[in-house]
């Protein structure tokens, strides 16, 4: 059962900014609870189509209403509204139902490790165990999680959640309002090695990560330190759970990283890259502003603005697509060369 009232569905309806269909027959005491999924909704519970891959699962959905497309003209049980987003509508739904966020009282554990010089702001929460090195400064309203660790002149900036047992390292910085979830570690040592007679010899990673305001990063991704200079997670990014960036890596704003990416070093995005789940990027390349790489791509060169690339490598996405119908007939072709050569000559 939902935390928040129930809703009329003419008040849910209102409440995502959508149009509700079939008013005239709707059950007089029918209130919707909650959300759910397609395929687990109850009568009571409204649910979302974002992909009409999911239609044949709504038509068996026993969901009261569920969040369409304008231009939505199916045949369903459940009533319609019609809203502009419906991912974007139900996420609000999700919001409205949800319990209450967990809020950390302002306040240092008593178990928690503070060492002398460590600045901190007003209604900060410092919670069990996490210790916070000399120099280090946290800004008003952070809230740093259990058996966390700020590492020596780290800067953490206002209104940030740092979830359990995440490791910010010695001088890096981060901005406001960044969330990450546990497990991530910013300022790990760069991958840096040369050969020197046959031995592996460890180059100093002495530069920083920064990471900017309204900054999300997933559990246990890692961010490099720079080499020398700084590793740089531009302003308002994404990133998913399990990514690894490497040293002096620049991510620009807005882009978004999903689970598995792995970016090697000194490559640059530009701002509003979409790189989908197990991309890998070699290094010192450029992939520039708004490109989308699709999933398990490899991308060996620099990426020109605004387009889609697919495969490994990665190529544009028409290039791509007609490669894999090639690829795909392979085998009629062999057949056609097979009797060919079987006639006499």
């Amino acid at each position: 059962m939902a935390a928040n009232s129930t809703l009329t569905l003419q008040e849910l309806a209102a409440l995502v900014g959508g149009q509700l269909c079939f008013t005239e027959s709707l059950p007089p005491a029918l209130r919707i609870s909650g959300v759910a999924s397609v395929a687990e909704a109850t009568p009571s519970e409204v649910t979302f189509l974002g992909n009409l891959k999911y239609l044949k699962a709504l038509r068996r959905s026993q969901a009261a209403a569920v969040l369409v497309a304008p231009d939505f003209a199916e045949q369903v049980t459940p009533f319609l509204i019609r809203v502009p987003n419906p991912s974007l509508a139900f996420a609000r739904l999700v919001a409205h139902f949800a319990p209450p966020p967990v809020v950390f009282p302002a306040g240092i554990h008593p178990s928690a490790c503070i060492a002398e010089g460590v600045r901190l702001g007003a209604g900060v929460s410092i919670q069990p165990f996490a210790v916070l090195e000399s120099g280090a400064s946290i800004g008003d309203g952070t809230v740093i999680g259990a058996h966390s660790y700020v590492g020596h002149d780290a800067h953490i900036g206002a209104h940030c959640l740092l979830h359990p047992r995440v490791t910010v390292a010695a001088r890096c910085v981060v901005g406001d309002r960044v969330t990450l979830h546990a497990g991530v570690v910013l300022g790990s040592d760069g991958f840096g090695f040369e050969n020197d007679k046959g031995r592996q010899v460890k180059i100093p990673q002495v530069g920083i990560v920064q990471v900017d305001d309204d900054v999300e990063i997933g559990a246990n991704t890692t961010v490099d330190r720079a080499r020398f200079g700084r590793t740089w997670i531009g302003e308002g990014t994404k990133i998913d759970n399990l990514v690894q960036i490497a040293h002096n890596v620049v991510i620009g704003k807005h882009c978004l990283i999903v689970a598995q990416v792995g970016i090697s070093g000194s490559t640059h995005l530009g701002n509003r890259v979409t790189l989908a789940g197990q991309v890998g990027v070699a290094g010192h390349l450029e992939i520039e502003d708004r490109v989308v790489v699709s999933a398990q791509s490899g991308v060996s060169k620099t990426l020109e603005a605004g387009g889609m690339f697919m495969g490994s490598p990665a190529v544009p996405a028409g290039e791509y697509r007609e490669q894999v119908a090639y690829v795909r007939r392979l085998h009629k072709l062999t057949d056609r060369v097979q009797k060919l050569e079987q006639r006499p000559s």
